[in-house]
């Protein structure tokens, strides 16, 4: 469901605005109910007037139940009077016990009151034998819910204020929690400071997705961030030696020791430096940036040709075994991400193959192409010692080389291997690599046909 978020502040808003409702109707309905009957003290009071009406009109003196009426009635500013009833039905009718048992001329001092009419009610006592009566109107002091302007206004204003700020709660509650996260954590990268993940509870909303993309977010940038100056470190360290080297051939050239040598030496040295430098800034990129799959449509056979001819006429002594169809079509690919990819590693497998000089084992280079329903997988094979196992995984680190590298290819960057994989992936494949069991080293590496819809993800991963 779209707009989780919505439907759950939704959710609370009417939750609360109903609990508000319900709560006040049955808040107010209680109050009121509460605050309408005559208080004890007063319906004693109510009873004991009865019983003296009763008792002086038992006694038949008239003289002195009028005495007392009218004394009560100055005393309390009412009404009140000694009755007696008689319902007589007519057309031959009768009265049921029902009827006779409630019929009264007022209400009962034990009845609620109805706080909204302004006049007080009369309070009818009854005596005994139910026919006579004393009735009285309510005294004013006597009238219950004095108070109950003020319980309404308080149940339907403090109420509301209460249940409102409950529900304003929740909503912070629920807001808050990924609104504290975003801002400690973007404090944390301010700062410098290592983003932490939290372990919060997974939330399916629009906040949860948010927190789920930032945390993607920061990752990345601390891992752009590390890798930066991991990159600087390691260019520092590569570069310092062809500075040191340059700056003894200057000084030499300065004490007037100039030749040819010395130049050639200078010269190879600026160069070296110049592709350190390049090989760096393009790794960079490939590493921290996403590159756009390319737009061309290629034979990767016409490829592998012209670098097959390139490779071999640098290395004329190799012998080849090579194992390709006759067309292999690729879309939305990068041929020159692609070119530079296949021609690191035919380089790298061409000079740490066997060396020309042991005649029985000629250096060979094997490369085969097969296709598979959505991609092709080609491998390249030398015959050379391959690389320990403990190496084996840092083979695509950048400016990572073995002893051997460094001391056959002092010239070496460190880098092709680097590159390699990073314009493989830029094109959507994979490439995975292993000592082969009959010695030397294979890469596999797995080009979609349509890098534009890849039908299988590709791993690029070092496999021992």
């Amino acid at each position: 469901m779209k707009r989780r978020l919505l439907w759950k502040v939704c959710g609370i808003v009417a939750t609360g605005g109903l609990a508000l409702v319900i709560s006040t109707s049955l808040l107010e309905k209680w109050a009121e109910r509460q605050m309408s009957v005559i208080a004890p003290h007063h319906q004693r009071t109510l009873a004991d007037w009865g019983a003296t009406a009763e008792a002086l009109y038992r006694a038949g003196d008239d003289a002195a139940l009028a005495a007392w009426l009218e004394a009560l009635q100055a005393q309390e500013n009412t009404w009140a009077a000694v009755v007696t009833s008689s319902v007589t039905p007519v057309a031959g009718g009768t009265l049921s016990a029902q009827f006779e048992e409630g019929y009264r001329l007022g209400r009962l001092i034990e009845w609620p009151i109805h706080l909204y009419f302004p006049d007080n009610p009369i309070m009818d006592i009854t005596f005994a034998g139910g026919h006579r009566h004393f009735l009285i109107t309510l005294p004013q002091r006597m009238r219950p819910g004095s108070h109950l302007k003020s319980v309404i206004w308080l149940v339907n204003g403090l109420i509301p204020l209460l249940t409102l700020l409950a529900i304003g709660w929740l909503l912070y509650r629920h807001i808050s929690g990924p609104l504290r996260y975003l801002q400690d954590a973007t404090t944390a990268i301010a700062e410098g400071q290592p983003h932490a993940n939290r372990n919060l509870p997974p939330r399916h909303d629009e906040l949860g997705e948010l927190m789920l993309r930032f945390d993607g977010m920061a990752s990345k940038t601390q891992a752009t961030i590390t890798a930066q100056r991991q990159l600087l470190a390691d260019l520092s360290h590569e570069i310092r030696a062809p500075l040191t080297r340059l700056s003894l051939a200057i000084e030499q050239m300065k004490a007037g020791a100039t030749s040819p040598a010395s130049l050639a030496r200078l010269e190879q040295e600026s160069q070296q430096m110049r592709q350190l430098v390049n090989d760096a800034l393009t790794l960079a990129w490939l590493t921290h940036e996403t590159p756009a799959v390319g737009n061309d449509t290629f034979d990767l056979i016409d490829l592998l040709d012209a670098l097959l001819d390139d490779v071999r006429f640098e290395y004329p002594d190799h012998r080849w075994c090579v194992s390709l169809p006759e067309s292999a079509l690729l879309m939305h690919s990068n041929q020159r991400a692609l070119g530079q990819a296949l021609e690191n590693l035919l380089r790298n497998a061409c000079h740490y193959s066997s060396a020309p000089h042991e005649v029985a084992k000629p250096p060979t280079v094997t490369l085969t192409l097969s296709a598979g329903p959505h991609s092709y997988q080609l491998t390249l094979r030398d015959n050379g010692p391959g690389v320990e196992a403990s190496q084996l995984p840092h083979v695509f680190t950048p400016f990572y080389r073995t002893a051997e590298a460094r001391q056959s290819r002092p010239e070496g960057t460190g880098l092709g291997l680097a590159l390699a994989l990073r314009h493989i992936q830029a094109v959507q494949g994979g490439i995975s690599t292993r000592n082969h069991p009959h010695g030397g080293l294979e890469h596999v590496i797995t080009l979609p046909k349509n890098a534009a819809q890849p039908h299988v993800a590709f791993s690029s991963r070092r496999q021992l």
